[in-house]
């Protein structure tokens, strides 16, 4: 009989010899028996992708018996797709893709999420022209330099002014549903400019636009601001520091200044994945928990180790000084402006990677805000798709198994939540509106443009 040497069979023999070797000492974890042990993510080209890249560097995914290759993807939407065939078991996502997705805005399928990957990490730039017609209308501090958070209000003098020439005010965002687009519209509309909408019969979304917004993928964001096409966007890093270090944009606000420890990025795979293979992703959901723990743990001590690592083309692919110039703990606004922001990028500190509900939520209710979701929901509706994409109860099985393996501290995870966060108090939000993610509707009233209780885009 001949057997076949699969890579499960050599790891299983390779886990054997340590086993004897160390007598299954205490701490000593027993492998799960996955289901499917060769696997393919998706990933753009992004700092945010990280705990992707270091669960493989790390050999984290190994040690759950995964063998697992990481490929790029050309823009969010092919991800999505690839991820729905099967072509990819899982990927980096856009929190507002699986939730779209299962929804039926856009393509219609059932993706869910383990595993929240970031909080924070994006910025919003705009062009050497806008900046210079924004900079009158800026407070000063004593440095001389502007004071932050900058607010839309100055943009839309600016807004104004093209309005008046006739020229369109153009801005881009990374997709329809991310967070971006979702930023940027908040951002906008905190001062007055109205981002648009969009309704089943026009996607658009710049029904009643000041500003226009469309899509462009983030590693072109600088070329499309140097030609003109755009005036500014909405972007994760490195490209907001990319513009700085170019010389042909500035950025003016993080979204950390927007919207304190707001949720970013998701690993999402399709509800049937999870379903067939169960061991499979507690497993990859352990290794992401591990990785973001590594990129957090002594004050980010190992940052610089993460730049290294991200800058090589077959991850991010941009100059290690520009991902350094948000990663460890600062952010470069205006050439010279180089402020401290440990919190721009936080992967595993304030519960980072737990699935909220309420992240879940606040996304629906910007869908909504927009148009994107054309009808009104009941509160309870909110409640139940958040239940249906995100889930908690695969991380907290990963993560107590983590515990016990003493790769992570009980403290390290929040055990009792409800899964929703406690609300977000105004001072943390750039337009000082309080978000609490378990009275939706009422977020909705709250807020000055957007839709509320029955109200249709162009009705």
């Amino acid at each position: 009989m001949v057997m076949k040497f699969t890579r499960r069979t050599a790891l299983a023999l390779s886990a054997l010899a340590l086993a004897s070797a160390t007598m299954l000492t205490p701490g000593h974890a027993e492998m799960l028996d996955v289901e499917k042990d060769e696997l393919k993510f998706g990933f753009i080209k992004l700092t945010d992708m990280a705990p992707l890249a270091i669960a493989y560097e790390k050999g984290y995914f190994e040690d759950e018996g995964l063998f697992v290759t990481l490929e790029p993807q050309a823009n969010w939407k092919v991800l999505l797709d690839r991820v729905i065939t099967g072509e990819l078991d899982g990927a980096h996502m856009l929190a507002g893709q699986p939730l779209a997705a299962t929804i039926g805005f856009g393509t219609k399928a059932h993706i869910v999420t383990p595993f929240s990957m970031d909080l924070n990490g994006n910025g919003i730039t705009v062009s050497n022209e806008v900046w210079e017609l924004m900079k009158p209308h800026l407070e000063n501090g004593p440095d001389g330099k502007p004071v932050h958070p900058i607010k839309a209000d100055a943009l839309k003098k600016v807004v104004d002014k093209f309005k008046a020439e006739g020229r369109p005010f153009n801005m881009g965002m990374v997709f329809p549903v991310s967070t971006h687009n979702y930023e940027l519209r908040y951002w906008l509309a905190s001062g007055g400019i109205h981002p648009g909408f969009y309704s089943p019969s026009d996607v658009s979304g710049q029904i009643g636009a000041d500003a226009l917004l469309s899509v462009t993928p983030p590693p072109q964001m600088p070329a499309t601001l140097e030609a003109g096409t755009i005036d500014g966007y909405c972007v994760g890093e490195p490209w907001n520091q990319a513009a700085v270090f170019k010389g042909i944009g500035v950025p003016v606000i993080t979204d950390y200044e927007i919207w304190k420890n707001n949720p970013e990025k998701v690993f999402g795979l399709t509800k049937e994945f999870t379903e067939q293979n169960p061991n499979t992703t507690l497993a990859l959901t352990k290794a992401l928990i591990r990785a973001a723990k590594w990129l957090d743990e002594n004050d980010n001590a190992n940052r610089m180790e993460a730049v290294e690592i991200l800058a090589r083309s077959e991850y991010v692919g941009a100059d290690a000084e520009v991902i350094a110039n948000s990663m460890t703990g600062t952010f470069e606004y205006e050439k010279g402006d180089k402020r401290e922001v440990p919190d721009f990028n936080v992967f595993y500190r304030y519960f980072a990677t737990y699935p909220y509900y309420s992240d879940a939520v606040w996304y629906l209710t910007q869908m909504r805000r927009w148009g994107q979701i054309s009808d009104a929901k009941p509160d309870a509706w909110f409640d139940e798709t958040a239940r249906s994409v995100y889930l908690p109860d695969i991380y907290l099985k990963a993560a107590r198994m983590l515990v016990e393996e003493g790769h992570v501290a009980e403290a390290d995870i929040p055990w009792d939540t409800d899964g929703y966060r406690a609300p977000t108090p105004a001072a943390d939000i750039i337009d000082g509106v309080a978000y609490d993610g378990k009275a939706p509707n009422a977020y909705l009233d709250s807020l000055t443009i957007g839709l509320k209780g029955d109200e249709v885009a162009g009705g």
